[in-house]
């Protein structure tokens, strides 16, 4: 065999050897489960799920930083005890209104009755508190929330008399009940000797025989 020959043949061999040791794509290390994809870094474990876990963490709502005020209460307790749309005929057509009656008293002795008309059920609840505060009285009890004696009155078509009885609670109806329960009186007994349905009515009659009651 010639040198050229030999030459040739032992490139070939080499070549066939080259090619056989070059490692395949088969063969390439595994990429661990925890890598990711782009990068190869390894992510953080996550937490467990539940109580504690990193599902109970996401619903956890931050504290507000400023806190809801606390709400003030009012001076007076109040109840609206008639409310009416009044309507006026005008040249243009008609127009309405709102009439309001509110009882408003502070369950401890001080009690008034007021009327507000606007053209908003707000407004004239404004101007109904108003007008009662203006006309506020102090009922005179003893230190049980008794009255002294029995009283008896009439206001317009509105006829009440109020009597005291111990142990019976506050036996009342209509507006007068109102009255009573906004006054703080206890253990009294209330009768209407009309046949009036007007609640304003009853209620100023309560009121006006509230204010006969005498101290002693």
């Amino acid at each position: 065999m010639s040198e050229t020959k030999q030459q040739e043949a032992t490139t070939d061999t080499t070549s066939e050897q080259e090619v056989v040791v070059t490692p395949t794509s088969t063969d390439a290390p595994a990429v661990p489960a925890s890598a990711t994809p782009a990068t190869g870094e390894a992510t953080a474990p996550r937490g467990p799920r539940g109580p504690g876990g990193r599902d109970d963490k996401r619903n956890q709502r931050r504290p507000r930083r400023g806190g809801r005020p606390e709400r003030v209460r009012p001076e007076f307790d109040q109840k609206i005890i008639s409310i009416r749309r009044v309507t006026r005929v005008m040249a243009g057509g008609r127009r309405f209104s709102f009439s309001v009656a509110i009882v408003i008293g502070d369950k401890r002795g001080k009690v008034g009755v007021g009327i507000g008309k606007a053209g908003d059920t707000q407004l004239a609840i404004e101007k109904a508190v108003r007008d009662a505060k203006k006309n506020m009285i102090v009922v005179p009890m003893n230190k049980e929330g008794h009255l002294l004696h029995d009283v008896h009155t009439k206001y317009a078509s509105s006829e009440v008399m109020i009597m005291p009885a111990p142990g019976r609670g506050i036996v009342a109806g209509s507006s007068v009940r109102t009255v009573l329960e906004h006054a703080g009186v206890k253990d009294v007994t209330a009768k209407i000797f009309s046949r009036s349905k007007n609640k304003l009515n009853n209620a100023r009659a309560a009121i006006q025989a509230l204010e006969l009651i005498k101290k002693n």
